[in-house]
């Protein structure tokens, strides 16, 4: 068997797949530090759980009903917007009942999504990948797409970082500074929703969360700046990335599942140093 690094100078798909994961982990670094330092990671796991709605859809209308260019990329995209959308909107008008409305979206979405899949023939091997994960299956149109869409997330964060840092620690403050809190709130779920359909394609629908909270949780512990946590947290998930690939090359596993299982256990290894040195600091991140 040839080396790892000869291996990606070979083999294409090998090359490709590191690519998708860096590109997935950009986006990842940035919008996940929001995630975590605002605590919404229910918020967000209902979001990439949806998700299965608008990938079957998209299934069964080019199964069975010939719609060529119905791809599950696409449906994936819709159904988090849109549940992006039901929750900010409840968020702002049933705060009261929200922890129980995201948990009947997050089965309505898995529902809906397993109804479509049992009327489409065949086996689904696209559904398999956006469930567990192949990176390998990620092509030069799936590369440009996740490029494009970093590039519509960094713009927006560049622009809008000390908007999203206000409503990210004190949304009754932001309102008396004059910021429009409900657009601001619900623009960065609609981030978070891209970000998740990004990293689908890296490790799939039932280990998102894993890649979209871990690398910001590590980098939590690392720093005390918002902008630095952001920034290391790009690299941690860029290191998965590439440790994962590596792994999963010589131990022949899969390797969306190999790239989570390692950031979980370097996770949880940091959590313990981090206790150890009593060097954890739950409110101390800044601009």
């Amino acid at each position: 068997m040839p080396s790892f690094i000869e291996a990606l100078s070979i083999n294409p798909l090998l090359l490709a797949a590191l690519f998708g994961g860096w590109a997935a982990s950009i986006v990842s670094g940035i919008i996940g530090s929001y995630v975590v330092v605002k605590r919404i990671v229910f918020i967000a796991g209902s979001i990439s759980h949806s998700v299965l709605s608008g990938i079957g859809l998209c299934i069964w209308l080019e199964r069975t009903q010939g719609v060529t260019w119905a791809s599950p990329l696409y449906g994936a995209l819709a159904a988090a917007i849109g549940s992006a959308l039901i929750i900010g909107w409840m968020h702002l008008k049933y705060r009261q009942r929200e922890d129980s409305v995201i948990a009947a979206l997050w089965s309505i979405g898995m529902a809906i999504g397993v109804l479509f899949i049992s009327q489409t023939p065949g086996f689904n091997v696209e559904l398999t990948n956006f469930l567990i994960g192949n990176i390998l299956w990620v092509s030069t149109t799936d590369l440009y797409i996740l490029v494009g869409l970093d590039i519509v997330v960094i713009l927006l964060v560049t622009c809008l970082h000390k908007r999203f840092l206000a409503i990210c620690f004190d949304e009754e403050q932001a309102r008396l500074q004059g910021l429009n809190v409900n657009a601001l709130y619900i623009l960065l779920l609609i981030l978070i929703a891209i970000s998740i359909v990004l990293l689908i394609q890296v490790v799939g629908i039932i280990l998102v969360m894993t890649m979209l909270t871990i690398p910001a949780a590590i980098a939590n512990l690392l720093t005390r700046s918002l902008s630095l946590m952001m920034a290391v947290a790009i690299l941690i998930s860029c290191g998965f990335c590439l440790m994962g690939n590596w792994l999963a090359y010589y131990l022949d596993w899969p390797t969306g599942a190999t790239i989570a299982l390692l950031a979980g256990v370097i996770y949880v290894i940091s959590l313990f140093a981090a206790h150890r040195r009593k060097k954890i600091y739950p409110e101390s991140i800044q601009a």
